[in-house]
């Protein structure tokens, strides 16, 4: 009973007529709740119109015409780099073929995966010869006609004077050219002794590569690259050569498409196929990627905008023996192809914008905190005058 007094103080329910005047317990306790309850409505409401939010926004992709730059970082544990080619081809058939040899770095591996050195992509040295002999034309061995380079003057005639120009000269004829050996270009240059040496490293490449925004494929494959009646194909010789020796087990540290901003990705869509890893040992086999891209823009409340892509993507592998799956019997893969790793993308014709908002405009904030307010004084108020009648009728009755 002492504390009655004081909570009456707190009922802010005024009663009709004579009720107006009386001040209840259960009114002042109702009053408190509401009190509390109103305070706890209002700071959701404010925690919800501050919260920052992203709104996606699909729209046709107007950038279309502009290059789509492809960010790569790629182990390969057991791939020397100088047997390592990557090409693109898209569906337009253009293609950018050995793009290792410029615009990409490499970094040799030993066994273990320990960094050896980074050095030049392309080795085109030049013949010792070619300096103290002015006039020398050094032999293509059969792969380009020289018949009549006695006709001809010295800058008109067909030379091979780098094992490169050899190796090329080769690649043109769909030859086999395995380490080079027994070719002159190939032994001055150091190119057999070195190639011999490094058969057991593995090779990383770091770098990006531009393509237009229509479907293709990115590949890693062993040997020159070359287009044969019609038909993209690799000189193998090497690779076939040592049955020991070599397979496409990667490691893939990084790859994006677009700007590389890690302010902004989400590597869930952005990155999906960071630190995806294989490491079968299968020598004839084949990786795939199957992936979609679109085109995205993030646009922030400071006004900054940034341009990248995400990208969904779906794995496959198989042997070249093609035959029934092991692991699902159902399945029967095809046979042959090239070994290798196989990035294969398709360009969406669409593009998504990631806007940053408030979650609620100021208008919505005072539209729901008024209505917290009342809704809570007026079922609050019903709940006090649902009391006060319940306590006068059990008075009565007592009276009676």
């Amino acid at each position: 009973m002492g504390r009655g007094p004081s909570i009456l103080r707190f009922d802010a329910f005024s009663k009709t007529v004579d009720d107006a005047r009386i001040k209840t317990t259960s009114g002042g306790i109702l009053t408190l709740v509401c009190i509390l309850t109103t305070l706890l409505l209002l700071i959701n409401e404010y925690t919800d119109y501050s919260r920052i939010v992203t709104r996606p926004e699909l729209v046709v992709d107007r950038d279309r015409h502009k290059k789509l730059e492809i960010n790569l970082d790629i182990s390969f544990q057991n791939m020397p780099c100088d047997l390592l080619t990557m090409d693109i081809m898209d569906q337009s058939g253009d293609m950018q073929l050995d793009l290792l040899s410029s615009g990409f770095s490499k970094i040799r591996l030993d066994r273990q995966g320990n960094e050896i050195g980074q050095e030049n992509m392309r080795v085109n040295q030049e013949f010792a010869l070619t300096s103290s002999d002015p006039t020398y034309c050094g032999s293509c061995y059969g792969a380009a006609d020289q018949s009549r380079n006695d006709e001809l003057p010295q800058d008109q005639k067909v030379c091979c004077n780098s094992c490169e120009s050899v190796k090329q000269a080769y690649a043109r004829n769909a030859w086999k050219f395995y380490d080079g050996k027994d070719i002159e270009q190939c032994e001055k240059e150091g190119y057999v002794d070195r190639i011999n040496a490094r058969l057991d490293e593995g090779c990383r490449v770091r770098g990006t590569a531009e393509i237009a925004r229509i479907g293709g494929n990115l590949h890693f494959a062993p040997g020159s690259s070359m287009n044969f009646n019609e038909k993209h194909v690799h000189d193998l010789s090497l690779y076939d050569m040592h049955s020991n020796k070599f397979n496409f087990d990667h490691t893939i540290n990084h790859f994006s498409f677009g700007l590389d901003d890690h302010s902004v990705a989400d590597y869930k869509t952005t990155h999906p196929l960071d630190a995806t890893t294989h490491r079968d040992g299968r020598k004839y086999h084949v990786y795939s990627y199957f992936l979609k891209v679109v085109n995205t823009r993030y646009e922030f409340l400071d006004g900054r905008k940034v341009e990248t892509n995400q990208f969904s993507a779906t794995q496959h592998d198989r042997p070249f023996r093609g035959g029934r799956d092991e692991d699902h019997p159902n399945t029967i893969h095809a046979q042959g192809g090239l070994p290798g790793v196989f990035f294969h993308f398709e360009i969406s014709p669409l593009k998504i914008i990631n806007r940053e908002q408030y979650n609620k405009t100021w208008s919505a904030f005072a539209l729901g905190a008024c209505a917290a307010i009342s809704g809570v004084l007026t079922v609050f108020t019903l709940l006090d005058r649902t009391i006060w009648a319940a306590n006068r009728m059990l008075k009565d009755k007592k009276d009676t």
